[in-house]
């Protein structure tokens, strides 16, 4: 795990000395959208664009999602990186990057900027028409993937409804920082009291999130939104990872009655169990994480059975 400074790799471990132990996450430098807008360089073109992640990563998750439900397998191609980040960062190793050949993404940044700075992350949104990134930020690559190919693939399923906005916005930043991030802090946190803040603010949500969902089938009522698929690949990791390597450990996800149904029907909606691995995310965050897990043995369970029946089909 490291960063690029000046042009070249540094192994570093996140610096948590100027923020009193709290975890604090890099903003991304790519904003860029894909769009029919006039004047915009980056228009929806099937095969124009490629989509790098990880399957251990929740961020890279959900665009692989959105790529699944908007029916854009055959729009946007797809590369995943190897499960270890190590000294090197994300590598392509034997999975290999098709476009380029090179063997870590943090060279993939360069090309697309040769003076960027900082943390090199996933999912990366590649344009192979200009060769540099469109996006490096997820919360708005699955808006890009939610609308701006609808005319190629006549999908107009529409994740963020214009009606409903305010309100999944208002969900997704409580979600976003006590859930999504909340687990990361908690598990970075190198200070009791930072550990201590993040976890009871996690635990908070969840017991929040379970209430809301015992009288109500989704976040934002009845709509399936993007801030289902926010949640969902948070929660998916849960009991596997965020619970022991984390330490979030006051109740596991099958606990929650309301949540653990929940997670259930959104893993058997179509599509989405094949953007699922969890074998692989375990491997990403034990044998990677090696000032948590300096061991680097990764646990054989927890078993879990997401196809079981689900009692969310009520409201």
């Amino acid at each position: 795990m490291g960063l690029i400074v000046k042009g070249k790799w540094v192994d570093q471990w996140y610096s948590t000395k100027t923020s009193k132990g709290n975890f604090e996450r890099q903003e991304s430098r790519f904003r860029h959208t894909i769009s029919l807008d006039e004047g915009n360089p980056y228009q929806p073109e099937s095969g124009r664009y490629h989509l790098y992640v990880s399957l251990a990563c929740p961020w890279a998750h959900r665009t692989l999602i959105f790529r699944a439900l908007k029916g854009l397998k055959d729009i946007i191609s797809v590369s995943v990186v190897e499960a270890e980040m190590l000294e090197n960062g994300w590598e392509f190793g034997e999975r290999g990057d098709p476009l380029f050949n090179l063997d870590y993404v943090y060279q993939l940044y360069l090309k697309a900027a040769s003076d960027y700075e900082g943390r090199v992350t996933v999912p990366v949104l590649w344009d192979k028409k200009t060769n540099t990134i469109v996006n490096n930020e997820s919360s708005e690559i699955i808006r890009i993937l939610n609308s701006a190919f609808n005319d190629l693939t006549e999908n107009h399923e529409d994740y963020y409804p214009f009606d409903l906005r305010s309100d999944i916005d208002e969900v997704n930043e409580r979600i976003y920082n006590s859930v999504n991030n909340g687990v990361y802090r908690a598990g970075f946190a190198t200070t009791q009291e930072a550990y201590n803040i993040a976890y009871n603010e996690l635990f908070s949500s969840l017991d929040w999130l379970e209430e809301r969902l015992g009288r109500q089938r989704y976040l934002i009522g009845n709509a399936l939104t993007e801030a289902d698929w926010r949640l969902f690949t948070t929660l998916i990791r849960f009991d596997a990872v965020y619970h022991g390597h984390f330490k979030c450990n006051r109740n596991k996800m099958s606990d929650f009655h309301n949540l653990s149904n929940y997670l259930r029907e959104l893993y058997q909606i179509s599509g989405v169990s094949e953007t699922v691995d969890l074998d692989y995310s375990k491997r990403h965050y034990y044998a990677s994480h090696r000032t948590i897990n300096p061991t680097l043995i990764i646990p054989l369970g927890p078993q879990q059975q997401f196809d079981l029946p689900h009692d969310r089909v009520k409201f």
